[in-house]
């Protein structure tokens, strides 16, 4: 079968390509899945160079996320012709991930694709919707149900997602972003205002701000994250799910015990499947977003090289959707 592989050659040097590999062999409690469709992530893309928080074990086949049909099954919870989704755990990092036509994966890590969406809809929203979906179930979760919602790291796959589904429920979105020939792409997914990021004054150095904003969704951390924290109203909600920009945060206490703001982490990879399964319901009905075709490419295995390029220099747009041939 034909694989995206990622090679060590020697230390601190890696090679990639598509190749022909063996198709794997299941074991006790193991699903073999004939993927359809994958995605493309930045931690996949990390994967691609050899990135060692993320990939340990070389050779290895990249991505976090699949979609498919069950083609042998050792585990009563799953039969032959299930539509099946698996996102997190250990897939694309040191377990051969979604980049293939036909994948092993342990039962645990896998549930059957809800009603309303089939394997291309839901790899569109991928491991990067599912991370803006449970940082808006939490903005609902904590009684942010309207008003202004900033959304940090808006041109990228859980940025553009979020968007999409925060505008559909009905909250004004604010976003910002350094590309300002994306503004109007921005507001073609609901953006009601795009601010550049010359513009968002990460240099204030106040300890507080003005209240602008009922909740954050920050997807890209570090000084960014620290000055929205400075601008959310009393009693909001800020969720963090990404580091693209820093992974440290300097802030100060200010925000949380004068306006009780709250600062919410966001993991998309370990949760428990439960929970996973419903945010996909919500994703499958009042989050689902036609939208979403504006910002999803889909390419083939042989293009995620150079989609992993743009991806790490910051070029990329939206969503990469991967269809297995």
């Amino acid at each position: 079968m034909r694989a995206f592989v990622v090679e060590k050659i020697e230390d601190e040097k890696f090679i990639s390509s598509v190749k022909d590999i063996d198709i794997p062999k299941i074991e006790k409690d193991e699903v073999l899945v004939k993927a359809s469709y994958s995605s493309l992530n930045f931690k996949d893309a990390l994967s691609s160079i050899g990135n060692k928080g993320v990939t340990k074990v070389f050779p290895h086949v990249t991505g976090i996320d699949v979609s498919g049909e069950v083609i042998k099954s050792n585990n009563s919870n799953f039969k032959k012709g299930d539509k099946v989704v698996a996102t997190g755990y250990d897939l694309g990092m040191n377990t051969d991930g979604g980049h293939q036509e036909y994948v092993k994966i342990p039962a645990s890590w896998l549930i059957k694709i809800p009603k309303g969406l089939d394997e291309k809809e839901i790899m569109v929203y991928g491991t990067a919707g599912l991370t803006a979906a449970l940082s808006i179930n939490e903005l609902q979760e904590n009684s942010i149900n309207s008003g202004k919602v900033l959304v940090t790291g808006a041109t990228g796959g859980v940025g553009s997602i979020a968007i999409v589904i925060l505008a559909k429920l009905g909250y004004e979105v604010v976003t910002i972003t350094g590309k300002k020939d994306k503004i109007e792409y921005l507001k073609s997914l609901g953006a009601n205002e795009v601010i550049l990021r010359e513009d968002f004054d990460i240099s204030n150095k106040k300890p507080m701000l003005s209240e602008v904003y009922d909740a954050v969704v920050d997807t890209v951390g570090g000084e960014y994250l620290a000055h929205a924290l400075k601008q959310i109203k009393h009693s909001g909600v800020a969720t963090c799910c990404g580091l693209t920009s820093s992974h440290e945060l300097n802030t100060n206490v200010f925000p949380f015990i004068l306006r009780g703001v709250r600062l919410i982490g966001i993991d998309s990879v370990e949760i428990p499947l439960e929970k996973k399964e419903k945010i996909w319901g919500k994703i499958a009905k009042e989050y689902k977003n036609s939208n979403l075709e504006k910002l999803t490419s889909q390419i083939t295995l042989d293009e995620i090289k150079d989609a992993y390029e743009k991806i790490l220099t910051s070029k990329a747009t939206g969503r990469y959707l991967v269809k297995i041939d």
